[in-house]
């Protein structure tokens, strides 16, 4: 395929976005350091000039990714990419540097850098080489495992650094193994286990326990395909012990006190499932799948747990960031203050925003990492609402663009690479944009192609467009 050839068949939509919001985030980079003495956006004296050298640097790669080298050579590079990375990830626990209770920087000279980054293409990379491959079935124990043990080693290497904002992106793959045959009962058990992680934290191990009835109710309903018939034992189940706790404060059950209610509730709750799983036995429909049982007796284990979880394996600033964003405790002078000043920023910025440069709460500088991590913030107090959805746009035609691309593929690799950079995006601007309006805990992961940082920038520059790169072989 010559150049012309190229140029004519190129995914322009997303190559637009890009730069859009490259460029966009330049200027807001510039704006969230600016003050009335600071020399102008050029200068490497300040983000924005380094921005700019990133961007420049980004262009640069983007041509040769889509016009001088083989798409293939990725491909087959794959696991040297991969082992090279662990290896840099292996390296930074030991001599990286740590900021904001991290260790997951490299220094390198005048230059910093993040394995951590870089893991999540060469993961994707080796990820979509491998489950592409022929004779690969996620039905296959084996070939399951494999798959799951190319994301399951970088996570835990960036889980000791630690790097929460990084594994909750890495979580994101899970779609794309539903994508390629997983079942879907396994993302809706991880979902169910953060809900019942947040009741428990915020109410008890007592209403996990029943909301965990609840659902298993619903879901036993559904798979027995008689609906009314098998909930109603469990409606009468949960309203019944959803007064226990109350009796047991009354002072009505106070023979029981010396144990707290959740150890009365499980038992009663374990018999009341066996009861289900086994009733009506020769009517398979009314009968519990295995998987529900197991989820079940899963769900039990991980409520007991939560506290010592909480306690024992996440670290302080983690367990405040949560606390603040349950409600469970409030300190806004504190863990709280930045999700406090980031709120402020974006509500003050009305429909068409304060005006550029003009941002009060950036001028002020009452949001730190605000070039960074909450860079967002900047966008929704200088640029509005308007502002703000015009950037969620850019994300969301880039998301929806590549995964229509992605279906189009006829080589497997290129799908399922282009489903992992679908999801890595979805992620990033899920898990930041909700951090900065309070939806989500502070966990440090910036918005791709906007926040100040040249291995993020370039990092996801090289993502996007070496599956650009791939969809050009359907025309070759």
């Amino acid at each position: 395929m010559n150049f012309r050839q190229k140029i004519k068949h190129i995914g322009w939509l997303p190559v637009f976005c890009w730069l859009f919001l490259a460029v966009f985030g330049w200027l807001n980079i510039y704006s969230s350091v600016y003050t009335d003495d600071m020399t102008g956006i050029f200068s490497f004296s300040v983000k924005s000039g380094n921005q700019f050298l990133w961007i420049m640097m980004g262009m640069a790669a983007a041509f040769l990714i889509l016009f001088v080298i083989p798409p293939r050579i990725y491909t087959s590079l794959a696991w040297v990419f991969y082992v090279s990375v662990i290896i840099l990830l292996v390296l930074v626990l030991i001599v990286g540097k740590e900021v904001n209770g991290a260790k997951s920087w490299m220094i390198l000279g005048p230059v910093s850098m993040q394995p951590s980054e870089i893991s999540k293409l060469t993961t994707s990379l080796l990820l979509s080489t491998i489950m592409g491959s022929y004779g690969f079935r996620l039905s296959d124990w084996n070939s399951f495992f494999k798959a799951l043990a190319v994301v399951l080693v970088p996570v835990a290497l960036i889980a000791l650094e630690p790097d929460m904002g990084t594994i909750l992106v890495y979580c994101s793959l899970a779609f794309v193994f539903y994508r390629e045959g997983m079942s879907g009962w396994i993302i809706m058990f991880v979902l169910l286990c953060v809900l019942l992680f947040i009741v428990t934290l915020k109410y008890s191990a007592c209403s996990a326990l029943l909301v965990l009835t609840a659902v298993m109710g619903v879901v036993h309903s559904l798979e027995s395909r008689r609906f009314i018939r098998t909930l109603w034992p469990y409606v009468i189940f949960v309203a019944l012990f959803s007064f226990f706790p109350r009796l047991y404060g009354s002072g009505l059950l106070t023979f029981l006190n010396f144990m707290a209610p959740e150890y009365w509730i499980l038992p009663v709750s374990v018999i009341f499932m066996a009861i289900m799983s086994r009733i009506k036995r020769r009517d398979r429909r009314m009968r519990m799948p295995r998987y529900l049982i197991l989820s079940f007796i899963c769900s039990v284990a991980l409520i007991f747990s939560v506290q010592h979880i909480f306690d024992e394996i996440l670290q302080q600033h983690h367990r405040d960031r949560i606390e603040n964003l349950l409600g469970i405790s409030q300190d806004l002078k504190g863990a709280g203050y930045n999700v406090h000043q980031s709120e402020i920023a974006i509500g003050s910025g009305g429909l068409f925003g304060k005006g550029y440069l003009n941002g009060t709460q950036t001028k002020f500088n009452f949001v730190p990492e605000q070039s960074t991590d909450f860079i967002f913030c900047t966008i929704g107090e200088e640029w509005g609402l308007a502002g703000s959805l015009a950037v969620l746009t850019a994300f969301l035609l880039i998301i929806i663009s590549v995964i229509k691309t992605a279906e189009k593929q006829r080589d497997a690799v290129f799908r399922i690479y282009g489903y992992c950079i679908a999801s890595v995006f979805f992620m990033h601007v899920f898990v930041n944009v909700g951090m900065t309006i309070g939806i989500m805990p502070v966990v440090g992961i910036p918005l791709p192609f906007m926040s100040y940082g040249g291995s993020s920038f370039l990092s996801f520059t090289v993502l996007l467009f070496i599956f650009l790169r791939m969809d050009l072989e359907r025309w070759a």
